[in-house]
């Protein structure tokens, strides 16, 4: 008896972990790392410095 409730627990124990990595993700974003943010934030500003300084230029 003891060695089949173990058994039991053990394939359901299993069971669980299987079923835990094939559960759907949650909605919480990726975690991006302070240098990457800066990173981003100064790529996006020269985005933005370049498309105003044509349109700068177009009304001068």
């Amino acid at each position: 008896m003891n060695r089949q409730k173990k058994l039991k627990q053990l394939l359901k124990a299993h069971q669980k972990k299987a079923n835990a990595k094939l559960a759907p993700k949650s909605n919480k974003p990726k975690y991006i790392s302070k240098a990457d943010r800066l990173k981003l934030e100064a790529e996006a500003a020269v985005v933005q410095n370049e498309s105003d300084t044509p349109a700068a230029q177009a009304i001068a």
